[in-house]
């Protein structure tokens, strides 16, 4: 079904491609989130699309159905044997630290501003007993030169305590969306693997490798043992997260889920959201990308807006204008079907998100909503 179009003061702007996947009962288009940002009645009257199927088949305490379906849809998109469903992607990085650590050792190499180290509450260290090692501040990732050092300490110390994983976020939340390139990831990994350090990858925001650099999402997922990917980010469900890697360390990983509070009686919303949205995603997201580049140089061109991409970046970008207020423009704009995040209360600047909602619209069309919004 063909997506409905931009509007401005009740009349259509532009028109989407017809054949678009977007879901046809939303036409505002979002500087902001990863993935399509859906209302609550969106996602109901999506809900209640995806469950009238007749093949729709719901989950019990988060197996089965619909969900087990999720499970092997991911597991193949990103070359893994099993895949076992997570509310959270904090539940997903603890869980996955803790196993690859079982039979390894209690250290933990991680990113000082990645998800595990800053924002999960401490979990891995409370609940299961590992000591995180927080490398490269202020960088998108530490280096294979990093690792080596930090193995070696914990090998030849006085009281040898080895590292059991090593954990990588990418792209990198607290970094604009920043990712790490897969040859230096290989670089990174190498040292680790040969040591025999268990390997996880927050890819919460993973999808973006491919429409950004080229790459698969298998082929990252390849230099690890474990990945997990969000549900609620590139691909737009409520809620959720999915972990994927060999099934003799996930088989039975709905057991560990169960005693951190994690088996749901009923996640079916959250897995049918995001199995819709799976097989769609990378060429919403290339298109995404293109219409991008091309309202960027529209913009330049014009001079009254600018446009600075993160260095390394993947869909995050930052919007400023020549003159004029902030605010007044994106309130302007909110009218005319257009959503900005809130500026900097400094600076003025938006930090913002290409994502698959801008297809609802043209380069053209957007062009002209921003700049007749001046």
């Amino acid at each position: 079904m063909a997506a409905m179009a931009l509007t401005s003061g009740g009349t259509r702007s532009s028109r989407a491609q017809e054949g678009d996947v977007v879901d046809p009962s939303a036409s505002i288009v979002r500087f902001h989130g990863d993935g399509l940002s859906l209302t609550p009645s969106e996602t109901a009257a999506l809900l209640q699309k995806l469950t009238a199927r007749s093949d729709f088949v719901p989950d019990r305490y988060s197996r089965g159905g619909v969900v087990e379906v999720l499970e092997t849809r991911i597991a193949r998109m990103l070359g893994k044997e099993r895949a076992v469903f997570m509310p959270t992607g904090t539940l997903a990085n603890h869980l996955a630290v803790r196993a690859l650590c079982a039979t390894r050792g209690r250290r933990v190499i991680a990113q000082a501003d990645s998800h595990l180290v800053n924002d999960a509450g401490d979990c891995a260290q409370t609940l299961s007993g590992l000591n995180l090692i927080p490398l490269a501040p202020g960088r998108t990732c530490f280096t294979a030169q990093d690792v080596e050092e930090v193995l070696a300490r914990t090998r030849d110390g006085r009281v040898a305590n080895r590292v059991g994983a090593l954990s990588i976020e990418s792209p990198v939340r607290r970094l604009d969306n920043a990712a790490v390139p897969l040859a230096e990831l290989e670089e990174i990994v190498a040292p680790a693997r040969e040591a025999g350090v268990g390997l996880h990858l927050d890819g919460a925001r993973l999808p973006l490798y491919s429409p950004h650099l080229g790459v698969e999402p298998a082929a990252v997922a390849a230099l690890f043992d474990t990945v997990y990917v969000s549900l609620y980010k590139c691909f737009s469900a409520p809620s959720g997260a999915v972990l994927a890697g060999p099934a003799s360390l996930l088989d039975d990983l709905y057991n560990p889920r169960r005693m951190f509070g994690g088996g749901m009686p009923e996640v079916w919303p959250f897995a049918a959201v995001g199995l819709h949205h799976i097989d769609d995603y990378p060429a919403l997201a290339a298109r995404t990308l293109a219409l991008a580049e091309d309202l960027f140089a529209r913009l330049k061109a014009d001079g009254r807006c600018s446009v600075e991409r993160v260095p390394g970046g993947t869909n995050v970008f930052r919007l400023s204008l020549a003159q004029g207020d902030p605010t007044d423009w994106r309130n302007k704009l909110q009218k005319r079907g257009v959503e900005l995040p809130e500026p900097d209360s400094e600076t003025g600047v938006f930090t913002c998100k290409m994502n698959p909602t801008w297809v609802r619209s043209t380069a053209d069309g957007l062009e002209r909503e921003l700049l007749d919004s001046l």
